[in-house]
């Protein structure tokens, strides 16, 4: 079983390779991923849970008929974003969250990066047939 610590680096690790991504602390002690001047991707905390927030516009009902998905919170959750929450012991299913940062990311700098950047950015596979 992956352990929370191993999961965040892999998460972040995963968010940090698309094009123009950077990691930010907008809070204290909050990490995000952001394209341009927009978060992607919330990644939470340190400690024993794991959380992640991501804007789903294709999987976001599915995401919400799963246990461990919750509204964002602050309103986001109207905007098609959710939380994906898994406290100390529980499974995290990398690949499908993984997905999630990828979609999320393809939504978010739709509208933060240039058209001519946008335009360079290589097409990327559909996510259920990455591995």
């Amino acid at each position: 079983m992956t352990t929370p610590a191993a999961a965040r680096k892999q998460l972040r690790a995963h968010a940090l390779k698309h094009p123009e991504a950077w990691a930010d602390e907008p809070w204290p002690g909050d990490h995000v991923i952001k394209v341009g001047k927009k978060i992607f991707v919330f990644l939470g905390g340190e400690g024993s849970e794991v959380g992640l927030g991501v804007k789903l516009p294709r999987s976001l009902l599915f995401a919400r008929a799963q246990t461990f998905v919750q509204k964002m919170g602050y309103g986001m959750d109207k905007s098609g974003w959710v939380a994906a929450r898994f406290g100390k012991g529980e499974k995290i299913p990398l690949d499908l969250l993984r997905s999630w940062i990828d979609e999320s990311y393809e939504t978010v700098a739709a509208t933060a990066l240039p058209k001519r950047k946008r335009a360079a950015e290589p097409k990327r596979k559909p996510a259920a047939k990455r591995r």
